[in-house]
């Protein structure tokens, strides 16, 4: 049975008693079309967990429904930063477009609006199917704010799609919210010490400079930590701001930003212990040339390879000028 045919059978028939759940299944072949739907889907392709939790859902009465998109409001608390381009977010909406919808959302009644939603987990499905101009599948259950946000937390969890500064975000978020620990524990499946370390490091960085950088999913609790402390300092606070501001940053991923901050602390800290300063060399595209190192007893050029030698070429033909204009600043 493929795995198309396994979800079919979960969302169309009833389970039969002594039937294998689709994780023991003793046929899983991956078919092309499966295969296609990569990291996007891996909720339901890459791990039997969904697949099996569905079947669960469906045994224990839970029906899927067909909702229109604008009737699910967000979530009251945000997990996840925005970013500009988001690619695993494309190849959803063409699976969705070819293979139909895979995984329910979930959602609950809304508190407050009759006839509205407020959804739990499932938001790129949920915006997927308003782009698509579909009704979302979606799984209905009745839930207070606290289990709500424990299963906005566990479903990313179990997906393992939360960075770690989104998790730090989502703790601060919760606090500021009003929730207390013991719940903020049980979404983010944490313990004390950990949601504790979340939240400081939430607090020390400014949001706006988080939001700037993106989720960065490579970039763990350590350097989240450094950049941190030197936000504390003021020079390197400013010359962080400042590459934050730059119209570059606009053509990098989330991890490349951080990348980019970070060298920015190490310049810092190299100015602070030697005494020199280094300053990269990009064309006015943003690509990255090289660097310059300017110290008090020298000055040295590092450029890449595949520029180096165009760039000798165009440096010998204008270093007469540029001594001619050195000696005129200089007056000798």
């Amino acid at each position: 049975m493929s795995r198309r045919d396994t979800v079919n059978s979960l969302f169309f028939k009833k389970p039969e008693a002594g039937a294998p759940s689709p994780a023991k299944a003793p046929e899983r072949v991956r078919t092309g079309a499966v295969a296609a739907m990569g990291a996007s889907l891996q909720e339901l392709s890459e791990s039997a967990k969904a697949a099996d939790k569905l079947r669960q859902q469906l045994a224990a009465g839970e029906a899927v429904v067909a909702l229109n998109p604008d009737q699910v409001d967000g979530s009251t608390v945000a997990d996840r930063i925005p970013v500009e381009v988001d690619p695993g977010f494309d190849q959803l909406m063409t699976s969705i477009e070819e293979n139909g919808q895979q995984v329910p959302i979930l959602v609950r009644p809304h508190p407050r609006d009759a006839g509205r939603f407020q959804i739990a987990y499932g938001r790129r499905r949920l915006r997927a199917a308003a782009k698509l101009g579909r009704e979302v599948k979606a799984i209905v259950r009745e839930l207070n704010d606290a289990e709500l946000i424990v299963a906005q937390g566990r479903e990313n969890l179990d997906r393992e799609d939360l960075s770690f500064i989104e998790k730090a975000l989502f703790a601060k978020r919760l606090e500021d919210s009003g929730y207390d620990r013991r719940t903020i524990i049980a979404a983010l499946s944490t313990d004390k010490a950990d949601l504790s370390r979340y939240i400081t490091i939430a607090r020390r960085i400014p949001e706006p400079v988080i939001n700037r950088i993106g989720p960065a999913p490579k970039t763990g609790r350590a350097r989240w930590l450094g950049l941190a402390d030197k936000l504390d300092e003021g020079k390197a606070r400013s010359a962080i701001e400042t590459v934050l501001n730059e119209d570059r940053l606009n053509s990098l991923d989330s991890d490349e930003r951080f990348q980019a901050v970070w060298r920015v602390i190490q310049n810092a800290d190299q100015r602070a212990s030697t005494g020199t300063d280094r300053v990269e060399l990009r064309m006015p595209g943003g690509r990255h040339l090289g660097q310059a190192t300017f110290g008090a007893k020298e000055v040295r050029l590092a450029v890449k390879a595949h520029s180096a030698a165009a760039f000798a070429e165009f440096m010998k033909s204008e270093l007469p000028e540029l001594m001619r204009r050195f000696a005129d600043h200089s007056g000798d």
